[in-house]
C-alpha cells in the first residue's frame, strides 16, 4: 500500500506495533456512533488490524510532528461498480475539532481521483455525527439521499457522493 502525505500527516498502512493505539482509537463509544465497530481489548485490535492489512486500503493517521497515531481512513469496494469506493474516517476523541479528518479526506480524494482513476467516491455519516456531515460537505461533496435504517444497527445512513469531474473543478 502506497504512503501517502499532507502538511501535517503520513498515511500509512497499519502495522501490528499499532494495535495499542488502533485500540485506543476504536474503543470510544463515538466510534460506535460513527458507524464503526467497538473493539473490546487489545486482541480484538490486533485482529482487526490484521484484516485490514490483508483485505482493504486502509490507511492510520499519523502525526508527521510526533508519530502519533491519530485517526483512520479507509476506501472500501462498492460492489456494483468497480471503480467506485466508500470512503470512511474516524478521528480519536482528543484530537477531533482540528480539522484532521478534513485534511486526511481531501489527500484521500487526490489519492482516489488521480492515482486509483476512481469514476466515483461516497461518503455516508448518521444523521446525528453533524462533525462527520461538516467533513462531507467542507470536502464538496454532492448530498444523494438519507438510506433508511441501512446500517447493522438499522439506522439511517446520509449518503454524499463525488465525481471525478466534480474533484476536477473543485479548488481547495
Amino acid at each position: 500500500m502506497k504512503t501517502l502525505e499532507t502538511e501535517r500527516f503520513i498515511l500509512r498502512g497499519w502495522k501490528e506495533s499499532d494495535a495499542d493505539e488502533y485500540f485506543e482509537l476504536y474503543q470510544n463509544p463515538d466510534v460506535e456512533s460513527a458507524g464503526a465497530k467497538i473493539c473490546e481489548n487489545i486482541n480484538e485490535s490486533l485482529e482487526s488490524i490484521r484484516l485490514l492489512i490483508k483485505c482493504q486500503e486502509s490507511w492510520a493517521i499519523v502525526l508527521k510532528e510526533n508519530g502519533i497515531v491519530v485517526g483512520s481512513i479507509f476506501l472500501s469496494d462498492i460492489n456494483r461498480h468497480v471503480r467506485y469506493k466508500e470512503l470512511e474516517y474516524v478521528i480519536s476523541e482528543g484530537h477531533q475539532n482540528k480539522g484532521y479528518a478534513t485534511e486526511a479526506v481531501k489527500r484521500m480524494l487526490e489519492y482516489a481521483f488521480t492515482e486509483l482513476d476512481l469514476l466515483v467516491v461516497a461518503a455516508c455519516h448518521y444523521p446525528s455525527n453533524l462533525k462527520s456531515k461538516r467533513v462531507i460537505e467542507k470536502c464538496g461533496f454532492t448530498y444523494e439521499g438519507t438510506l433508511r435504517k441501512y446500517s447493522r444497527n438499522l439506522t439511517d445512513s446520509v449518503r454524499y457522493s463525488m465525481t471525478k469531474e466534480e474533484w476536477d473543478n473543485l479548488k481547495y
